[in-house]
C-alpha cells in the first residue's frame, strides 16, 4: 500500500520480482485503495509487471471493480485469473465478471458467498457446496465459461480466536473442499491459507498453516495463496506439534482438554525453530537406521562396513527388503514433497545399487525372487529415453526387475520380450505427440493378440485425461497412467500386491466423472473469425547474405558455452528446485552443487571432444497465402550482393524481385489461433496478394551422437547422477548451439544491434523476430520436418529423421527463423 500511495512503480516491480524468486506461480495484483484511480493504477502496474518481471508469470487481477479488472486484462498477455466474484450482490455483478472472463479468456476465483443478509459467508460444508454449484451453473450454463475456468474459494476463517462459532471453521473448509472437488471435479479449489491462524505468533502459525495445507491437499485442494518459505513439510514437524495442530483443526475438545490452549502451549519460545526435529548423532543410531541414512543421504562412506555389521544379525535379503528399500521409500516421499532434488535422488539410487551389489554374493538364488518385473520401452519412432531411464533406475532400486528395451521399439519386440521374460507388466514411454498415437496402435495390437497385462504409460505428450479415458476405454486390460517415475513405482507396487484392479478402478471412476462434466458443460463459442490480424505489413524485409544452404562443421564448443541457459540446465535438466529454500539458500545450492559440475563438463567437453557442433542453414524466398507459406526456388531471384549456392551471381537490385516467374518449390501449412488475435506464422511474411517477396531463414544444428553414447555408458555403469548431468548438458548444449546460430543469422540479416545486451534477456526472446521449431504450439506438425530436410539436406552433417520424424542424433534441433519484429511465441 505504501508503494502504491507513493507511486513507487519501480518498488512494486522489485517486490514482484522477489515474489517470483521465492517460487510464486503467479502474481496477485491488487490496487484497490480508497481515494485513488484504480483503473489508472492497474494500467501502470500491469504494464510494468508484464514487461519488467519474469515473462510468462501470469497475473491474478484482484479487485472488486470490473473496470479495474478489464484495465489489467487489456495489458496482460497470456491468461489471467480474476479475483474474485461471488453472489453477495446477486447474479448481475457476478455476470459482469463472467462476461469479462469469457471475453478475455480468463479464469475466475469464485468465493462461496451469497445474498444472505445474516450469514453471507458460507461457514458450513453444505453451504459452501450449495453456493459453489449455483455459481458454476450461472457461469457455465448462462455465460459459456468452462468448468476448468472456475477456482472455488471455500473460505478460510480463523480457528485461533477461541470463540465457539469459530471452532469448526477449519474442518468445515476441509470438508467443503472435499465435496466441491468430488461433485465438481473439473473445477479447481483455492484458498487464502494464513487466515486460519490469524492472531497467533509466527512459530505457531507456520506449523498450523503447514498442517492445515496438508489436510486441504488431501481433500483435493488444487491451489493456495501462501508464502512458500513459511510452509514446512511433514517430516520437519515434530509429531507432538503435528498431532496438536490436527486436534485444533478438527476441534477435538474433550473434558479438561482445549486443543487451542494445548497447541499454543507447545510454543513457549518465540525464537525456536518451528517444528524442527532433533537428529540423533549417526554413531548412536542402530545399524538398521544407519543403513537407511546411507540410502537417504546417498552416502557410500562406511557403507560396506555397516552392511557387514548388519549381515551378522540379518539375512542379506532381509537387509534389502526391510531396511534398504524402506530408505528408498523415504527418498520417494522426500522427492514427492519437494524436499529432495532429483540429482540426490539418483545419488541415493547409486548407493542402493552398490548395497545390493555387495550383498548379492551372500544371497541364495531363489527362482522367481524379487517384487516383480516389467518390460520398459520407448515406442516406435521415438528416440527420447531420459524419462524412461529414470523410471528404470527408480524401479530397479526399489526391488523390481526391469527389462529396458531402449528406444524406437515396435510393439512386436515389446510383446516378445514380455512373453520371454514372463514379466508382470509392460511400460511404454514417449516424448512426442505422435508417440501417443503409436501407444494407441500398440494397445490395439495387444487387444488383437489377447494380451491383458497391466500397461503403464507415461511421457511428456501424454495427458492423464487422454490416458485414463480414451486409451483406458480402448485397452482390454488395466491401463495405468504414470505422471513421473514415482507414480510408476506406486503403480508397480499395486501390481506386485495384486491390488491393480483397485487402483485402476479409482482411475476409471475419476475419468468417468471428468467425462460426464465435460459432456454436460456449455461449450464456449469461438472468437469472431473476422477479427483483423494486428500484424504490420510494411516492415523492412532484410536482404539475405546468400540464397540456398550452407554447411558449417568447424564450430568449436567453446563458442556455444556462453549461450547455455543455466536456469534451464540447473533447474529443468538437472532438477535443482528452489522449493522451500530462500533465494539465498537456493543460490548457494546452485553455486556449491550445480556450477562445479557445469564447469567440469565444459572442460571435459573441450578435452575429450564429445561435443561435435555442426550446422546447416540457409535463406529462401517466400510468400504467404492464407495459412500457407510458399517457398520458391532461389535462382530466379536477385538481391544486392546475393549469390546462390550454385556459385553464380543472379543479378543485382535493391529489393527481392524475381527475374522471371518464380517456380514454387514446396509449401508449409500452419495452424491458426481460434482466439482474438487469430495468429498464424504465415502472417509474418509478405503475401502473394501484395506482389512482394520475403525471406525465410531455416537452421538445423546438432552436437552429434557422442554425448548421448557417453551418457548411456554412464547409466549402464550405474553412475546415475553423472548420467543425469551429462544428458542434461548435452540437451542444453544443442539448445545453445541453436541460440548462438540464430544470433549469427540476425547478424547476417543486419539487425542484431536490436538484441538485448545480456544473455538472460536473450533467453527471454528480447531480440527481433523468433525461432519456431516443429512440435511446438505455433507449428505442431512434426511431419513438416520433411520439408526442412528437402531445403537443407541435413544428412551432410550426420542428421536424419526417424520413422516418427524425430531428429537423430537426439541432441539436434531445427527451426524456421522469422525476421518480422512482431514474431514472438504464441499458442494455437
Amino acid at each position: 500500500k505504501r508503494l502504491l500511495q507513493e507511486d513507487d512503480w519501480d518498488g512494486l516491480v522489485s517486490m514482484a520480482r522477489d515474489e517470483v524468486r521465492e517460487g510464486s506461480h503467479l502474481l496477485d495484483v491488487c490496487v484497490d485503495f480508497v481515494g485513488r484511480d484504480g483503473v489508472r493504477d492497474m494500467q501502470e502496474v500491469a504494464r510494468r509487471f508484464v514487461t519488467q518481471v519474469k515473462p510468462g508469470v501470469p497475473l491474478m487481477l484482484d479487485s472488486t471493480n470490473p473496470l479495474v479488472m478489464e484495465a489489467g486484462l487489456k495489458l496482460a498477455g497470456g491468461r489471467c485469473i480474476l479475483n474474485s466474484m461471488n453472489l453477495e450482490d446477486g447474479e448481475e455483478k457476478l455476470g459482469q465478471i463472467c462476461a469479462l472472463a469469457k471475453k478475455y479468456g480468463a479464469a475466475v476465483v469464485a468465493g462461496t458467498i451469497d445474498e444472505d443478509k445474516l450469514a453471507a459467508m458460507a461457514r458450513t460444508a453444505d453451504r459452501k457446496l450449495s453456493i459453489a454449484k449455483r455459481i458454476r451453473d450461472v457461469a457455465v450454463m448462462r455465460f459459456g465459461l468452462r468448468d476448468e475456468d472456475l477456482l472455488f474459494d471455500p473460505l478460510v476463517l480463523p480457528i485461533s480466536t477461541g470463540i465457539e462459532e469459530d471452532r469448526r471453521n477449519a474442518l468445515e473448509t476441509i470438508e467443503g473442499t472435499r465435496r466441491i472437488s468430488k461433485e465438481l471435479p473439473l473445477c479447481h479449489t483455492v484458498v487464502g491459507l494464513s487466515n486460519v491462524s490469524f492472531g497467533l505468533k509466527p512459530s505457531c502459525r507456520i506449523v498450523l498453516n503447514s498442517v492445515f495445507l496438508h489436510e486441504l491437499r488431501e481433500a483435493g485442494l488444487t491451489g493456495a495463496i501462501v508464502h512458500a518459505s513459511k510452509i514446512l513439510p511433514r517430516n520437519r514437524i515434530a509429531d507432538e506439534k503435528w498431532n496438536a495442530a490436527l486436534d485444533l483443526i478438527y476441534d477435538k475438545r474433550r473434558e479438561g482438554f482445549d486443543p487451542l490452549t494445548h497447541f499454543i502451549g507447545l510454543f513457549p519460545d518465540e525464537g525456536e525453530v518451528a517444528g524442527a526435529k532433533p537428529q540423533a548423532a549417526d554413531e548412536n543410531l542402530p545399524i538398521e537406521e544407519k543403513l537407511k541414512r546411507h540410502i537417504i543421504d546417498g552416502e557410500k562412506r562406511d557403507l560396506v562396513k555397516h552392511l557387514e555389521e548388519a549381515r551378522t544379525i540379518h539375512k542379506p535379503l532381509d537387509i534389502i527388503n526391510n531396511i534398504l528399500l524402506e530408505g528408498m521409500k523415504v527418498v520417494g516421499e522426500l522427492f514427492g514433497s519437494g524436499q529432495m532434488q532429483l540429482p540426490f535422488v539418483l545419488q541415493s539410487a547409486e548407493t542402493m545399487k552398490a548395497s545390493v551389489a555387495h550383498l548379492e554374493p551372500y544371497m541364495e538364488k531363489v527362482e522367481g525372487g524379487g517384487k516383480g518385473s516389467i518390460v520398459l520401452a520407448t515406442v516406435r519412432g521415438d528416440v527420447h529415453d531420459i524419462g524412461k531411464n529414470l523410471v528404470d533406475i527408480i524401479l530397479t532400486n526399489n526391488g523390481y526387475t526391469v527389462h529396458n528395451l531402449g528406444i524406437k521399439q515396435p510393439v512386436q519386440e515389446i510383446l516378445h520380450a514380455f512373453h520371454e521374460k514372463k514379466a508382470n507388466a509392460i511400460g511404454m514411454s514417449g516424448l512426442l505427440v505422435k508417440s501417443v498415437a503409436v501407444m494407441k496402435e500398440n494397445l490395439e495390437e495387444m487387444n488383437a493378440q489377447g494380451v491383458k497385462v497391466p500397461v503403464l504409460l507415461g511421457g511428456a505428450a501424454l495427458t492423464r485425461d487422454y490416458a485414463e479415458e480414451e486409451l483406458a476405454n480402448l485397452y482390454q486390460g488395466p491401463l495405468l497412467y504414470c505422471r513421473d517415475a514415482f507414480e510408476g513405482l506406486h503403480m508397480m507396487d499395486a501390481v506386485a500386491a495384486n491390488n491393480v484392479q483397485s487402483v485402476y478402478g479409482v482411475q476409471r471412476e475419476r475419468a468417468e466423472k471428468r467425462k460426464h462434466q465435460r459432456e454436460n458443460a456449455v461449450k464456449p463459442q469461438s472468437a469472431d473469425a473476422a477479427n483483423v490480424k494486428p500484424i504490420a505489413k510494411d516492415n523492412h524485409v532484410p536482404p539475405p547474405p546468400f540464397w540456398g544452404r550452407r554447411v558449417v562443421t568447424d564450430w568449436s564448443p567453446w563458442h556455444l558455452f556462453p549461450f547455455i541457459n543455466e536456469i534451464a540446465l540447473f533447474r529443468g535438466q538437472w532438477g535443482f528446485k528452489q522449493g522451500k529454500l530462500s533465494p539465498e539458500e537456493f543460490e548457494k545450492l546452485a553455486e556449491e552443487k550445480a556450477r562445479p559440475v557445469f564447469e567440469k563438463l565444459k572442460k571435459q567437453a573441450m578435452e575429450e571432444g564429445f561435443l561435435e557442433p555442426k550446422v546447416v542453414y540457409g535463406y529462401f524466398p517466400v510468400q504467404s497465402c492464407g495459412d500457407d507459406l510458399i517457398v520458391y526456388h532461389a535462382e530466379e531471384f536477385q538481391c544486392d550482393g546475393v549469390k546462390c549456392t550454385c556459385g553464380k551471381a543472379h543479378g543485382a537490385g535493391a529489393s527481392l524481385k524475381p527475374k522471371s516467374a518464380p517456380r514454387e518449390w514446396l509449401k508449409f501449412t500452419f495452424p491458426r489461433q481460434d482466439g482474438r488475435r487469430r495468429l498464424c506464422i504465415a502472417d509474418f511474411f509478405r503475401s502473394a496478394e501484395s506482389g512482394e517477396y520475403d525471406v525465410l531463414g531455416v537452421q538445423l544444428v546438432t552436437v552429434g551422437s557422442k554425448v548421448s553414447e557417453l551418457a548411456e555408458k554412464l547409466r549402464a555403469e550405474n553412475k546415475y547422477q553423472d548420467y543425469l548431468y551429462l544428458h542434461g548438458f548435452g540437451v542444453e548444449s544443442a539448445e545453445a548451439l541453436a541460440e548462438s546460430w540464430h544470433k549469427r543469422m540476425r547478424q547476417e540479416l543486419g539487425f542484431s544491434s536490436e538484441d538485448a545486451p545480456n544473455m538472460r534477456d536473450m533467453f527471454q526472446q528480447k531480440y527481433r523476430g523468433s525461432r519456431y521449431s516443429f512440435g511446438y504450439p505455433a507449428c505442431p506438425n512434426l511431419e513438416d520436418r520433411r520439408l526442412i530436410s528437402q531445403l537443407l539436406n541435413p544428412e551432410e552433417i550426420g542428421v536424419s529423421l526417424s520413422e516418427n520424424d524425430m531428429l537423430v542424433p537426439e541432441q539436434s534441433t531445427d527451426a524456421l527463423v522469422v525476421h518480422h519484429p512482431q514474431a514472438k511465441y504464441f499458442d494455437v
